[in-house]
């Protein structure tokens, strides 16, 4: 396959589950990769077994000179051309338990981490000709998360950055985009009790986990020309799970918005007549 033929791609947190997935897939379309994390032994032996095409970084996503040196990396290779704002932390906390330590944590690395990345790769990628840009967000992100305070907080942030890099960057022929996973068969969910998993499950239309892998051919889909007009958009990967929450939402008289913003506007015209 060559979807990603001549391309090489930074992948932050990519050691392990979502993030090697992506890296996986990456290089089985044709790319060269960058794998980034602070897992150093697990991003060395990804590396090794991915082989010549890849190559590994420490990488920590809240300090500038590790982002300095994972694009000098890619430079060593040739250019860039893509970046997945893959790493993340889930430390799932109400808003009465969640302490400023706690939330500046997930903000640092969840919403400085990628402010960071995108702001490091666009010399080399615009020099490159131009790139995309994947931003792992979270359904979190799409709507309120129960028991997530600081988690959605960075989520929503991140969905914000993206449309408007989307929108910065699109000049320089760069493209960004944000990723929404529902639940996915990761580590990352680990720190919640099988039961927790098995709840949240019930509210997915198609009663299972998506896996890192899907996640991974998503990515692939808007690193490849062949989102070659898609910017600014936030995509969900949920298995239905959003469709569900945007019908609640929605629910009442089964009007669509734009339906129900000219009944408002109608109103807002005849209360002004009479007036007058």
């Amino acid at each position: 396959m060559d979807r990603l033929q001549g391309k090489i791609i930074l992948i932050s947190g990519g050691a392990r589950g979502q993030g090697a997935a992506e890296a996986r897939a990456c290089i089985a379309e044709g790319a060269r990769v960058v794998i980034g994390d602070v897992l150093d032994d697990q991003g060395q032996a990804l590396a090794r077994q991915l082989g010549n095409g890849a190559v590994y970084v420490h990488h920590d996503v809240t300090k500038e000179a590790d982002w300095d040196a994972a694009v000098k990396a890619a430079e060593a290779m040739g250019g860039l051309h893509g970046l997945v704002n893959n790493a993340g932390i889930y430390r799932p906390a109400r808003l009465m338990e969640t302490d400023a330590a706690l939330f500046e944590a997930h903000m640092r690395v969840n919403q400085l981490g990628p402010f960071l990345g995108m702001k490091a790769v666009v010399p080399l990628m615009e020099k490159s000709g131009g790139g995309s840009i994947a931003n792992i967000s979270s359904t979190a992100g799409l709507r309120g998360s129960p028991g997530a305070m600081a988690y959605s907080a960075t989520k929503w942030a991140l969905r914000g950055m993206t449309k408007a890099a989307a929108v910065d960057l699109a000049p320089r022929k760069i493209r960004v985009n944000s990723i929404h996973p529902g639940p996915i068969d990761t580590e990352m969910l680990s720190v919640r009790t099988p039961e927790q998993n098995a709840a949240r499950l019930q509210l997915v239309p198609m009663k299972r986990m998506g896996t890192a892998e899907e996640i991974a051919n998503l990515v692939v889909y808007l690193l490849s020309d062949e989102s070659g007009y898609v910017t600014g958009a936030e995509v969900a990967i949920d298995g239905g799970g959003d469709a569900v929450a945007g019908r609640a939402h929605g629910a009442g008289d089964g009007r669509s918005p734009v339906e129900r913003r000219t009944g408002r506007d109608k109103a807002v015209a005849r209360a002004s007549r009479r007036r007058l």
